[in-house]
């Protein structure tokens, strides 16, 4: 039985998906429907998502939820974070791409202990009607700074010899359908699209 861990925030969690539940949902059900139709390995999922959450609360969890969720048989690492990081509010960073880039690296680190298969994944683009623009929440984000802190996701990934998940290349081209009215989260369309892109990572382990 190998366990898929899945951190991040309301992207992970799946807010704004009231058809499928977001695509760590669509993962989980692919892979209990393997596991019914006699794939070889049972795959757990959990969604450890958090609306709101930057890489500073991740690194206050994480060593607790990885020793609970730890499977003898081997453990899978998805960490999704970005959206909140680079946020704008008060006219403050939420989360420096410096100190972004050192918070994932710890992530990193924490995950090895428990896994050797770990993903990094993209921060996807924003809707071009907020790029720039302050939203309800207070939060202003920009396109320009996805671009920059999904570089520091790259370089670490190369750097600790882990895998990128490039979703933000999937949703480039066809962002504006494929996200949600808020211009950030994905709709049912979009999180469809990520949930492709992952269930070809999670079927080497089924």
């Amino acid at each position: 039985m190998i366990y898929g861990l899945f951190f991040g925030d309301s992207i992970t969690y799946g807010e704004y998906d009231g058809v499928f539940g977001g695509w760590v949902d669509i993962l989980k059900r692919y892979a209990l429907q393997q596991f019914h139709e006699g794939s070889n390995n049972e795959l757990i999922l959990f969604n450890l998502g958090i609306g709101g959450e930057t890489t500073e609360g991740l690194l206050k969890r994480m060593p607790h939820e990885l020793a609970a969720r730890n499977s003898a048989e081997g453990n899978i690492i998805f960490i999704g974070y970005g959206a909140n990081d680079l946020a704008v509010k008060n006219g403050n960073r939420i989360v420096s791409p410096e100190q972004f880039k050192d918070n994932i690296q710890k992530a990193v680190l924490h995950a090895k202990e428990y896994s050797g298969d770990i993903y990094l994944v993209s921060i996807l683009p924003f809707s071009e009607k907020i790029d720039g623009v302050e939203a309800a929440s207070g939060k202003l984000r920009t396109n320009a700074d996805v671009l920059q802190y999904n570089q520091r996701l790259k370089d670490i990934a190369a750097q600790n010899n882990v895998h990128y998940v490039d979703l933000y290349a999937a949703f480039v081209q066809d962002k504006e359908i494929l996200l949600s009215a808020d211009g950030v989260h994905p709709n049912e369309k979009g999180y469809g699209v990520m949930a492709e892109t992952a269930i070809s990572i999670i079927e080497k382990y089924l």
